[in-house]
């Protein structure tokens, strides 16, 4: 149904990392977070040649979820992957998903970030996931579209949870 490389992409707070974890646990797909890889500690990023080697090394694994966004290697992550799931939710419920778990993590490690990156309260983060939609998401979806994958379109948490349960139904 989805293949054995599934990206999932879309705004900051989507969810993509939590739809990418339920969908491992469901399928048995190895989860990639692009974030462990993009960010080093004290929130430096990777040099672009050391994320580029490690984004290849996974991308030409014979089967992987992927989530993160980073709009420089999604012409790449396209070539390689069977299916998108896009998590095309209104900019309120992304917002929601950043201030939340800003307090959830708050100061800790998430399990999908680099190492000492601990979560933080950032008002341009803000700033960048209210703006997503105009300044990133609506080119990416007509690249995504452009690309001729299967493009699974989510538009809500009740959607994702729906889809899930699809997989999973198809799956056992």
């Amino acid at each position: 149904m989805l293949g054995q490389r599934i990206l999932v992409i879309g705004c900051s707070g989507s969810g993509k990392t939590t739809l990418s974890v339920k969908l491992g646990a469901i399928s048995g797909l190895p989860v990639i977070h692009l974030d462990k890889f993009f960010w080093k500690p004290g929130w430096v990023l990777a040099a672009r040649e050391e994320f580029d080697a490690a984004l290849q090394a996974e991308l030409e694994k014979p089967a992987w979820i992927m989530d993160g966004n980073y709009k420089g290697s999604l012409p790449r992550r396209l070539e390689y992957c069977d299916t998108v799931v896009y998590l095309d939710y209104p900019r309120r419920v992304c917002l929601w998903g950043v201030v939340t778990r800003a307090v959830k993590f708050h100061g800790q490690m998430r399990p999908d970030m680099g190492e000492g990156c601990p979560e933080r309260f950032d008002w341009s983060f803000l700033k960048y996931t209210w703006n997503f939609e105009k300044e990133h998401g609506r080119a990416t979806k007509e690249f995504v579209k452009k690309s001729g994958k299967p493009v699974v379109w989510l538009r809500s948490r009740r959607e994702a949870e729906k889809f899930l349960e699809a997989v999973r139904q198809s799956l056992h």
